[in-house]
């Protein structure tokens, strides 16, 4: 007969601190994400004619553009530096969000189950 709390088989371990652990967990991850979705990420190109800001959600924001770059002659210049600027933010918004849930999970790949965070 196994334990109460234990796993069948004799395996040693108690299943509701396990639970206890996995929903404290969970509760810290979407408190995490929560502050991440209102994080603002901020980046510019073009040697700083044009910032783009986009939020932990992945929203853009803001986007700031010194007069100098507005060239009716060039848009596509500008359109570059747009997107330059607006990819980059959005990295920076993806690296800090996979620091804090590899923080969170201990650097353990994989326990999200492939959710957006």
């Amino acid at each position: 007969m196994a334990k109460r709390g234990g796993f069948p088989g004799g395996m040693p371990g108690n299943m509701n601190n396990l639970m206890k652990q996995a929903q404290r967990m969970q509760k810290q991850m979407e408190e995490s994400q929560k502050e991440l979705e209102v994080k603002e990420y901020t980046a510019a190109s073009g040697g700083g004619a044009v910032e783009v800001t986009v939020t932990g959600k992945r929203e853009i924001t803001k986007v700031k553009l010194s007069e100098e770059v507005v060239d009716p002659d060039d848009i596509e210049m500008l359109e570059d530096l747009v997107m330059a600027a607006a990819n980059e933010a959005l990295r920076k918004a993806e690296a800090d969000s996979a620091a804090v849930m590899s923080k969170l999970t201990g650097g353990l790949g994989g326990l999200s189950g492939g959710l957006p965070f």
